[in-house]
């Protein structure tokens, strides 16, 4: 296996079991006094870093948890993984045991 995520639940697992969920933005921005462009800007504006960055990832053929990954965006390599979606402390957690995930996956 090249490439390969670890999953918080299921351990180390080919890439092609799961789904790229897209760079780890931050928390939501706040509802009140939100503009159009504010939103956008959130939601569809990437940095693609070159380097390390911190990504979600949905386990599509295995546990079905989004966790995020520390990955190296130029060699692929995983730096550091498996933060649950469900940790107190995840911005994206919306407080009973489930993240929101950053896309619906429709496949």
């Amino acid at each position: 296996m090249s490439f390969t995520i670890t999953c918080p639940i299921c351990g180390k697992r080919n890439l092609y079991e799961f789904r790229f969920g897209g760079e780890d933005r931050g928390p939501r921005p706040e509802e009140t006094d939100l503009t159009p462009e504010t939103w956008a800007q959130w939601a569809m504006m990437n940095d693609n870093v070159s380097g390390i960055q911190k990504e979600w990832w949905y386990h599509r053929d295995g546990c079905g948890a989004w966790f995020t990954v520390l990955r190296d965006t130029c060699t692929n390599r995983e730096m550091e993984n498996g933060t649950r979606p469900h940790d107190a402390e995840n911005p994206a957690s919306n407080g009973q045991g489930r993240p929101y995930p950053p896309f619906v996956d429709r496949l």
